[in-house]
């Protein structure tokens, strides 16, 4: 797919051009798939996971007709490693992605450069925060499109990303493919939206991907009045966080309307999540306290923590006729499964150069299967944990919650944090001395776990 010029740009309407893919499958039309991905997204904000007082009917939608998962967690509780494992299918760790600030591997295959040679358009629109130089950005990771951002955040209405003094000045932060944009005032989970439905458009005869990762709810916490006023009785914080989501859900609903506008929903796979959980971040809240916009319900901890508040997601699975519908599923998933999945939907094969962590979970959507997960691992800051059934080890853990010692990895026997999630799924007993067996065995497999990422990457 060619770039398209500023020039090109400026001269469209409200819809960008998109380019037909050379040599795209037309004769047995190939599955499509949409990844939406929320930044920052409290585990249960969305109306499907209980939330009351906001509205997401379009994402709730999503659920209903298909599977919704309990069970689903992000790879880390922090953007970027996150996104490297959804992207990668592999663990962090094994990618070399572990924290913010670090761009993803040029060598590193993600589901857009594993779909591409298989006849697939390929689109990103939104926040990468996997890289910005030549090698790294999501043209050179497979997508033949990108409009978004590359940074971390970014102002929703200029676009500047504000967040670096004083170790770097402010800068502007928009690209269409490898090409400066500038849309000053125009908010941006509008424009993304807009770029996805075009996209959809244009390629409504071709096998496509497209993910979609909003910086919604991500800090700084802008939206237009039209979304603030639809919750007058919330207070300021909840009230803005709500309407972010809201804005995010209107533009989910535009781009499933664009899909079912070309007869596509039933030849379209599509996944929902989060990052993330809810932040305490001070930078997301009023007057430079902790922020509360964001909801993680009766999971402890928040983002950056390894307990279930920084990493247990909402998470959505949606392609009818194919994965029944109002199903609830409560196998354990994460998300370096999608690249296997998609893969496997699409009839492509793996890559055979590297180890690919995750495992097609479709068969757990569709017909009630058992998760392929014996046991899962994460490692984030010093932190440490594994899950294994409803078994759960925390090892030096954090909460990141809204007191000053929130940041400080926990000491002496809560150093080692034994939890059965089925009891106890906040996490709040410590269980190490009734169940030594259990966390000598899951201490052991996540340094083994470890030592075996680092080993092999």
């Amino acid at each position: 797919m060619t770039d398209i010029s500023r020039r090109s740009f400026l001269a469209a309407s409200s819809a960008a051009a998109f380019p037909a893919l050379p040599g795209a499958a037309t004769a047995s039309r190939k599955p499509n798939f949409i990844i939406f991905l929320c930044d920052d997204l409290g585990s249960h904000d969305p109306g499907f996971r209980g939330a009351k007082d906001t509205e997401t009917p379009n994402i709730d939608a999503l659920a209903a007709s298909g599977a919704q998962f309990t069970d689903w967690y992000s790879n880390a509780p922090v953007c970027a490693p996150s996104r490297g494992a959804l992207m990668t299918g592999r663990y962090p760790i094994r990618n070399g992605l572990v924290n913010n600030g670090m761009p993803l591997r040029p060598s590193e295959k993600t589901i857009a450069s594993v779909l591409k040679p298989a006849g697939y358009a390929t689109a990103a629109i939104g926040k990468w925060h996997l890289g910005s130089t030549p090698e790294t950005v999501p043209n050179s990771h497979g997508f033949d499109y990108y409009f978004g951002f590359h940074d971390g955040c970014t102002d929703y209405y200029s676009h500047r990303f504000y967040w670096g003094e004083p170790k770097r000045v402010n800068f502007h932060d928009l690209w269409r493919n490898r090409e400066e944009v500038f849309e000053d005032g125009q908010y941006l989970t509008e424009s993304l939206a807009r770029e996805a439905k075009a996209f959809v458009h244009a390629h409504k005869s071709d096998p496509f991907f497209l993910y979609v990762p909003f910086n919604a709810v991500h800090y700084p916490m802008h939206a237009p009045n039209k979304y603030v006023e639809r919750f007058p009785k919330l207070g300021k914080e909840r009230q803005m966080y709500a309407a972010m989501l809201s804005a995010a859900d209107d533009a989910i609903g535009g781009i499933m309307g664009a899909v079912k506008s070309e007869g596509l929903l039933e030849n379209t796979l599509v996944f929902f999540t989060s990052d993330n959980g809810a932040t305490t971040e001070a930078r997301a809240g009023l007057n430079q306290q902790p922020a509360d916009g964001g909801d993680n319900g009766q999971f402890r901890g928040f983002k950056f923590s390894l307990f279930d508040g920084g990493m247990h997601m909402p998470a959505v699975l949606s392609w009818p006729g194919v994965i029944p519908e109002r199903q609830t599923i409560h196998e354990i998933g994460m998300h370096m499964d999608i690249l296997p999945t998609f893969a496997k939907a699409a009839g492509v094969d793996l890559p055979s150069d590297r180890i690919i962590d995750g495992h097609d979970i479709l068969p757990m959507a569709k017909a009630e299967a058992k998760s392929p997960h014996q046991t899962i691992f994460w490692s984030s800051s010093g932190q440490l944990a594994a899950r294994r059934g409803y078994w759960k080890l925390v090892i030096n853990g954090k909460t990141f919650d809204r007191t000053p010692q929130g940041k400080q990895a926990l000491t002496g026997d809560d150093a080692l944090f034994l939890s059965n999630l089925d009891d106890d799924v906040g996490e709040t007993h410590n269980l190490r001395h009734d169940h030594t067996d259990m966390v000598n065995n899951l201490e052991q497999a996540t340094h083994a776990w470890v030592k075996d990422c680092e080993q092999n990457q």
